[in-house]
């Protein structure tokens, strides 16, 4: 009988499957999570394996890796859905077969007997059985002996001995003690020390720009004496040796200097040799005679100096290493104390670093504070992150709204790491920024600014109908004793009048604010769309001595929009003018052509009137609603007309706002393609 595993997060795909099995041939096992897969996996148990994946989710492709890093020999066949988009890599994971849902039997049996094992393969644990052991007689074993006989098998026994020291290439004194032991082993060397330059850089590690050395590691001298030395590359041994880059005998001429034989003296060394990097001076070591109290030979003068460069080296090694360690902990210090999650993803989808924040909202259900896997990541962030590992761009970022949960709003982030090479990133970044409680204040402020906002326009309109209604309320009350009067009756007809062409004004103005898109769209001659709003602003502002003027073109501009609600605009606009002067009005309307980026042509339409203008003060408040510098209106004329001209993708600006000086409304249309 044949094992077959359905990987699946419910029991539709197993419970299709299993009818068309047959139970004689073949057992199903259904698993939700991988981690219950493991022991079947290892033991070899299982023929092959069924995975389901799910619309457009990528933690199926880290489930299929998984899985086949346990049990490689076992064929894998995913039944995808119809936005499943992965195929390609699951191919490259090592999946057998990806099939489409919905299950055709006959296709999955064939499927089934091609690519499982045979039961007995499967069933049967090879035995390996041991080979006896063969004697050799001890005359045949070789037993070599070393015999130091030349100056180049010493050396070559020197190198040998030398890697030992470089086993401790990541900790610097255990590195520095074990090279003088090995020193004193080779050479007899009675007393020596290390000095290395002073650690006061970056995290406390060793500075490569200080001047001053201090002792790192000695044999035969006392620590409480050891401590109180520090050598300078000012003066004294170090500075010569920075100075000259050779060795220094005490007993040389060179040494003369009083506090160079004070050093020596304080040490009880005889001989100062460099410690470099090829480039610069790391450090200094300082030796006494050896045991017998001879002198170092000049050819174990040289070799100590090569030793040593070669110990410079491995020195910088780890002066670089504890540097990136320690940045690498200054990094983790910071994402695990910032409030967003933070995620480093690798290229095999295996999560290197996650914060308390990732953990907290990552983890697993159920042990939330665990290391997250990347198959805890939500499908949406996760096809983002494998995206982003296989392209090597960076995408913009974007909002995330947890299915679950329409409240909780996040902003997340996709960083790749990428070598200076360029190419495909190693890893990338992942910062997932809950915006829950800012989203949450922003709606509360939108809904504070709307209701006071609705108490503004409640409070305008109410004066305003109020006060379009108190003629009328005067007439009514005098109707009954009146009416037969001629006067009497001509007064309340105009009362009558003006009061609705108030309120019209209102329901208009109200009826354009509520638009967002155009009711119709025709084109429009501008010069009768000028007229016909002035006017329309007459019937509001009937003057005599009122008077348009317009500029006089020799092909006519034709725009392409809402007739209406263009009229209201431009009438808004003009019945402003005329109120700005209403003993001598006068407005002036200039047209003049332009062309945008991209090819786009606009015509600015100016609005000049005769008035004194607005103040610096007024001028930035002027389309803002509920503005007016008068004492009756609602001042929601420039307001709509903005409304109105953003609506047919315009712009709307005051240009001259000095005081005494009429002003000038720019109203910017775009032209339609057959515009002159």
């Amino acid at each position: 009988m044949k094992t077959i595993l359905v990987l699946a997060p419910t029991p539709v795909l197993p419970d299709a499957i299993r009818p068309l099995l047959s139970p004689e041939e073949y057992r199903l096992l259904h698993r939700t999570d991988l981690a219950d897969v493991e022991p079947l996996a290892k033991g070899s148990f299982l023929d092959a394996c069924i995975v389901d994946a799910e619309e457009g989710d990528v933690r199926v492709l880290w489930m299929i890796d998984k899985f086949h890093q346990l049990a490689p020999q076992t064929p894998i066949i995913v039944f995808k859905g119809a936005t499943w988009d992965w195929e390609e890599e699951a191919y490259l994971k090592g999946v057998s077969a990806v099939l489409s849902k919905p299950i055709r039997g006959r296709l999955l049996l064939s499927m089934l007997e091609r690519f499982s094992k045979p039961a007995a393969f499967t069933r049967q644990i090879a035995r390996v059985e041991p080979r006896p052991a063969v004697r050799v007689p001890p005359a045949v074993i070789a037993r070599p002996t070393y015999e130091l006989a030349s100056s180049s098998q010493q050396a070559l026994q020197v190198l040998r001995r030398f890697s030992e020291v470089l086993t401790h290439s990541l900790n610097a004194e255990a590195m520095l003690r074990q090279f003088l032991l090995f020193l004193r082993e080779i050479l007899g060397i009675n007393r020596s020390v290390i000095f290395i330059r002073y650690a006061a850089g970056t995290f406390g590690l060793a500075n490569p720009d200080s001047r001053q050395l201090r002792p790192a590691s000695a044999i035969g001298l006392v620590p409480v004496a050891l401590n109180t030395v520090e050598l300078s590359l000012e003066s004294g041994i170090g500075g010569f040796l920075c100075s000259t880059g050779r060795l220094l005998r005490r007993d040389s001429e060179e040494a003369n200097d009083p506090e160079i034989q004070e050093e020596f003296q304080l040490l009880g060394a005889q001989l100062a040799v460099p410690i470099l990097d090829r480039q610069t001076l790391l450090g200094v070591a300082v030796f006494d005679e050896r045991l017998t109290g001879e002198p170092l030979l000049n050819h174990e003068l040289e070799l100590i100096f090569h030793l040593l460069e070669e110990l410079g080296l491995a020195l910088k090694n780890i002066w670089l290493h504890d540097q990136v360690v320690a940045n690498h902990q200054m990094m983790s210090d910071v994402l695990r104390e910032l409030a967003s999650a933070c995620v480093v993803i690798s290229r095999d989808l295996k999560i290197l670093h996650a914060n308390k924040s990732a953990r907290a909202l990552f983890g697993r259900l159920g042990n939330r504070g665990a290391d997250p896997e990347f198959s805890d990541l939500p499908a949406a962030l996760g096809s983002k992150v494998y995206q982003v590992l296989n392209t090597g761009t960076g995408i913009a970022p974007f909002k995330y709204v947890v299915a679950e949960d329409p409240h909780s709003i996040y902003n997340v982030s996709v960083v790749p790491f990428q070598q200076q090479g360029g190419g495909v990133p190693n890893s990338v970044l992942l910062v997932v920024e809950d915006r829950s409680k800012e989203e949450q204040l922003r709606r509360l402020e939108v809904e504070t600014a709307n209701l006071r906002l609705v108490k503004t326009m409640a409070d305008r309109l109410a004066h305003e109908i109020g006060n379009a209604l108190v003629p009328l309320s005067t007439y009514q009350q005098l109707l009954a004793d009146k009416y037969k009067d001629p006067d009497f009756r001509a007064g309340l007809e105009s009362a009558m009048a003006d009061s609705v062409k108030r309120i019209s004004r209102l329901t208009s103005q109200m009826r354009f604010l509520a638009r967002d898109t155009l009711v119709a769209r025709e084109p429009l001659p501008l010069a009768q769309l000028l007229e016909d709003a002035f006017q329309e602003a007459q019937k509001y502002q009937p003057l005599k001595s009122a008077n348009l003027k317009m500029d006089k073109r020799d092909q006519p501009i034709i725009l392409a929009g809402d007739r209406a609600a263009l009229k209201h605009a431009m009438a808004e606009v003009m019945l402003n003018a005329l109120q700005a002067n209403p003993s001598n009005a006068k407005v002036e309307v200039r047209t003049h052509l332009d062309s945008g980026e991209r090819g786009s042509h606009w015509v600015h339409i100016d609005i000049v009137d005769n008035g004194p203008g607005f103040s610096a003060e007024a001028l930035k408040k002027v389309p803002e609603p509920f503005f007016t510098t008068r004492n009756v209106g609602l001042g929601l004329g420039l307001a709509v007309t903005r409304k109105i001209v953003e609506t047919h993708h315009g712009k709307l600006e005051v240009i001259d706002g000095r005081k005494d000086h009429p002003s000038t409304v720019r109203i910017s249309l775009p032209l339609d393609a057959t515009a002159a």
